[in-house]
């Protein structure tokens, strides 16, 4: 029955869509073959073969098998991509390929089975020249050798138990290599019974006096940074402090004293009333406003809880220094109640 004027319609409450669980291994793995099956008949077949070029190139004439792709991208570098991938081989490539643990025979082979090009001349010369010349020059780190014209005495030295922990390794009949630091290499030896002398970067033996005083190796300074250093969390607390004090002080209501005064104007009483402000005050544990001048002149406000009165000096913690402070009461200018609000 349709709704007259007069009829109130109801009111839906739609409630916003709870959030989707994430799911799990098992559903994500349904989901991602599903997607795998559904894209599977728009995407091209992966491709197992190149042709290789007289000119040191390869090319893929569509998207390859990740085994194929993988090894062609360490032993050759992409020239160019779109429908087709040109790759181009280099004496770096290939010594990148060597680098990476294959040798001249799995390169050759590696080609011969994915190319349906014979392979041409110039990149089987390319191979064996560079795979030729790979590791003749072998890099190494050590930090300390032992040499002798006596290979015997390096045989005994290798040869012995207690050499092990010096890690010691030949790098040719009459020179030794370890990782060990020289001083600690020497140490080593002389506790296995040697007698090894220190030797310089020129091959001098060096020569250490008995009581040599040397100072312990200095570390270089820290550069100065330019400007002040910045404020670390105690000054900026201190200042928070202050700024937040001085607020206090000028902002606090008082009780009028005397004549209104004007703005930044200290306070000004009888050295009585300032004392019997004061002592009035360490009596209920109120705070109170009083004017300061220091013994350089400066004068400023503040606002002070005074704890004890006596021999003409005032205890009170300060709110601007947030500590206890003593106050001469003769620099006093004066002193003023807080507004009871």
């Amino acid at each position: 029955m349709p709704a007259g004027p007069g009829d109130k319609l109801p009111v839906h409450h739609h409630r916003p869509p709870d959030r989707l669980a994430p799911l799990s291994a098992a559903e994500q793995a349904v989901a991602t073959a599903a997607a795998a099956r559904l894209l599977a008949p728009l995407l091209p077949e992966p491709l197992d073969h190149v042709l290789l070029q007289a000119d040191l190139t390869a090319v893929a004439p569509g998207p390859l098998r990740r085994p194929l792709a993988e090894t062609l991208d360490v032993l050759a570098d992409v020239e160019s991509k779109g429908g087709a991938t040109v790759y181009r081989f280099t004496p770096a490539s290939v010594r990148r390929a060597l680098d990476a643990g294959r040798t001249a025979t799995d390169l050759h082979a590696f080609l011969t089975e994915h190319s349906r090009t014979p392979v041409p001349q110039p990149l089987a010369y390319l191979i064996d020249d560079v795979a030729r010349r790979h590791g003749h020059l072998r890099v190494g780190a050590a930090s300390a050798y032992v040499r002798c014209d006596d290979d015997a005495v390096l045989n005994e030295i290798l040869a012995d138990k207690r050499a092990a922990a010096l890690r010691l390794r030949r790098l040719a009949p009459t020179v030794l290599a370890t990782p060990a630091d020289p001083a600690a290499l020497l140490e080593g030896l002389r506790a296995m019974g040697y007698a090894p002398a220190a030797e310089s970067a020129e091959g001098d033996v060096l020569i250490t006096r008995a009581h040599a005083h040397r100072t312990p190796p200095r570390t270089a300074p820290e550069p100065v940074p330019d400007g002040p250093p910045p404020p670390d969390a105690t000054l900026l607390g201190a200042a928070i402090r202050a700024i937040r004090a001085g607020d206090l002080a000028a902002t606090t209501p008082r009780k009028p004293v005397g004549e209104p005064l004007a703005g930044g104007e200290l306070p000004r009483t009888s050295s009585a009333e300032t004392l019997a402000t004061m002592q009035a005050a360490v009596l209920t544990g109120d705070s109170v406003w009083i004017g300061y001048v220091n013994a350089e002149g400066a004068a400023s406000q503040r606002v002070i809880a005074p704890v004890r009165v006596e021999g003409g000096f005032v205890t009170a913690y300060d709110h601007t220094a947030d500590e206890v402070r003593t106050y001469p009461l003769h620099r006093i200018t004066g002193v003023a109640e807080l507004a009871d609000d």
